[in-house]
């Protein structure tokens, strides 16, 4: 067995092209990776729902690390972690959301709510909340947000996209799922291969044995990256797993 004995993708930006679709290359690279006994995980900001159908369509059995560490998935059937926001700070998001107008979402653990659905949210208490989201090409105003956010000091607060920014319970991250999955097989950190192109994929990134920013990352992540591979369109994660996981 090599070093690596886990690869952790990110999916949106790293994984998957532009059209959301897997290249053959990098499906190739993947099922050889899985093939040499290498775990490959999905390490994503997205839910299980929207997350399991690439694995299914990958073959994969392996667990996943959703909702940017919110959820811990032993198997896409058995929860191994969840890590919930408390109501009333989801409560005081809302309220920031009306007044900057974003567009905003929130991922519950029965369903994702929105800007335009939010009426059917119902009580917020009665609801399980794993993650908050805004999004708006205003970057003053999504400062502003995140300004007020940062000062409470209750949030892992980070970004899938430079137009927004994602909000998790404190000490909740890709990273903090992944060490999850190094106690539960029996591994360090230091033989994990971590890739994305986002501030959410930064802990991650930081704390593998081999942290991989994409061509396309932003350029805060490429600054604290081992290395940087090519674009999500020019299948940088085949270019990885076959030179570094399995070389």
């Amino acid at each position: 067995m090599g070093r690596y004995r886990l690869i952790a993708l990110d999916m949106d930006g790293t994984l998957l092209t532009e059209e959301k679709t897997i290249s053959e290359e990098n499906r190739a690279a993947i099922l050889a990776a899985e093939d040499a006994g290498i775990k490959v995980v999905f390490a994503t900001g997205r839910g299980l729902q929207s997350a399991l159908p690439y694995a299914v369509e990958l073959g994969l059995e392996s667990p996943l690390v959703t909702v940017n560490g919110g959820e811990v998935w032993k198997t896409p059937d058995e929860l191994l972690e969840r890590h919930t926001l408390k109501a009333e700070q989801v409560s005081r998001m809302h309220e920031l959301a009306v007044q900057y107008d974003p567009w905003f979402w929130a991922y519950s653990v029965s369903g994702i709510f929105n800007k335009e659905n939010w009426q059917d949210v119902g009580k917020v208490e009665e609801r399980e909340w794993l993650k908050f989201g805004y999004y708006t090409e205003n970057l003053e105003s999504l400062l502003t947000i995140r300004d007020q956010l940062e000062k409470t000091d209750l949030f892992e607060i980070t970004n899938s996209h430079p137009c927004n920014i994602e909000l998790n319970p404190k000490g909740v991250s890709k990273a903090s799922g992944l060490h999850r999955l190094c106690e539960l097989y029996g591994i360090g950190m230091s033989q994990v291969i971590a890739m994305g192109d986002s501030q959410n994929d930064i802990a991650m990134i930081r704390e593998a044995g081999l942290g991989v920013a994409m061509g396309n990352a932003q350029e805060e992540v490429k600054g604290l990256a081992d290395m940087v591979t090519l674009s999500n369109e020019e299948h940088g994660v085949a270019k990885i797993i076959r030179e570094h996981a399995l070389a």
